[in-house]
């Protein structure tokens, strides 16, 4: 992601329900000295739950993920794939349904922030937050998962403003999603992407913070920010993100640059086949549909994850890219292998020839 006279995009969280493999993620411990009461969460889109006892459709879900450092000279981009949460956090799991967790972080100014957050993740987002325990899924839990999300964010945007070995300038974009049973919760704050194939459809699930928006530049100005040639204080390319406590100061204060991530809830169907999470070097160079095509195509010749985003940042980096690449491909359903992938060999149609047909082939094959 490029920090300054840049592009950028953003991201929103989405809620879907999956089932889960595994995947493991090194969990760093780490202490926020700061007060969990300065800690709030506005922005927050309604969600709405529909009764997953009415359907039998149950995702088999499974992720694979690729990053490049692309024409930069250092990789500034951090990722999480956890597909079985319950074997990562153990006996901290206690939710009636399978659950997997993705992110992206997307650093500028540096990788510091973005390395950090990404280390510390699983600490901000399950083992020290205040989850809501459950023996039931419904409408009030996910509320309270979505919260709790929210907080997530905040927390870990103050961790930055105390840790030392961050510099203030630094700072990092993040995507997260959440899935649970056959819930999926996307949040997101800053200029990475969740895009959802449905029936070979891109979804958008989230929406980017750029100076661009018009809902984004009307909040920065109400806090007294300017956009300026395209930049938020003439600055900076996005207009949320974790950490560049430079532009946050004082304490306390409200900041046209904010953490607070938008936050979404959808429930998967049969018609959802997979998610891709990228950065914004992805989704600079490629459109939405463009990145399913090509993950679709991937998934139906080999049916495997990885080796579809490898290829998606592959085929990013044919364009005219100048960003770092990241990309997760996160599957909701176990296509045929053998059906899904087309005949290499030519089809011939046979065809009989009428008798006149029939005697003129006859007699140009004896006048040679």
């Amino acid at each position: 992601m490029i920090v300054k006279k840049s592009s950028t995009t953003m991201n929103t969280m989405v809620v879907v329900d999956a089932e889960i493999l595994s995947v493991s993620v090194d969990s760093v411990s780490i202490d926020i000295s700061r007060s969990d009461s300065g800690v709030r969460c506005s922005t927050s889109t309604p969600a709405t739950i529909i009764d997953s006892a009415r359907s039998k459709f149950i995702p088999a879900v499974r992720s694979g993920s690729y990053t490049d450092i692309g024409p930069r000279r250092s990789n500034e981009d951090e990722h999480i794939r956890v597909d079985d949460l319950s074997a990562q956090l153990g006996s901290l799991y206690n939710w009636p349904l399978p659950g997997s967790f993705y992110a992206v972080f997307d650093g500028h100014g540096g990788s510091d922030a973005a390395a950090y957050v990404r280390t510390n993740s699983m600490r901000f987002f399950f083992e020290d937050a205040d989850l809501p325990q459950a023996s039931v899924v419904d409408q009030e839990f996910m509320e309270e998962l979505e919260s709790s999300h929210c907080r997530a964010f905040l927390k870990a945007d103050l961790a930055l403003a105390d840790e030392c070995s961050v510099n203030a300038a630094c700072g990092t974009t993040a995507i997260t999603a959440l899935v649970l049973g056959r819930h999926l919760v996307v949040a997101n704050a800053g200029d990475c992407r969740a895009v959802l194939c449905r029936k070979g459809v891109a979804v958008q699930l989230s929406q980017d913070h750029r100076p661009t928006s018009l809902v984004e530049r009307q909040r920065v100005e109400n806090l007294g920010g300017i956009i300026e040639y395209g930049f938020l204080n003439g600055d900076l390319a996005v207009t949320r993100a974790l950490g560049d406590w430079y532009m946050k100061l004082p304490f306390g204060s409200a900041s046209p640059l904010t953490a607070e991530p938008e936050v979404k809830q959808m429930l998967l169907t049969e018609d959802d086949e997979f998610m891709i999470i990228g950065c914004d070097g992805i989704w600079d160079v490629m459109s939405n549909q463009e990145a399913v095509n090509v993950v679709r195509r991937e998934l139906r010749l080999h049916n495997d994850p990885q080796e579809s985003a490898k290829e998606l940042v592959n085929h990013a980096l044919c364009r005219d890219v100048d960003d770092n690449l990241t990309a997760i491909v996160v599957c909701f359903t176990n296509p045929d292998h053998q059906a899904s992938v087309p005949s290499q060999r030519p089809r011939f149609r046979c065809c009989s020839l009428s008798e006149e047909a029939r005697k003129k082939l006859q007699s140009l094959l004896g006048s040679n």
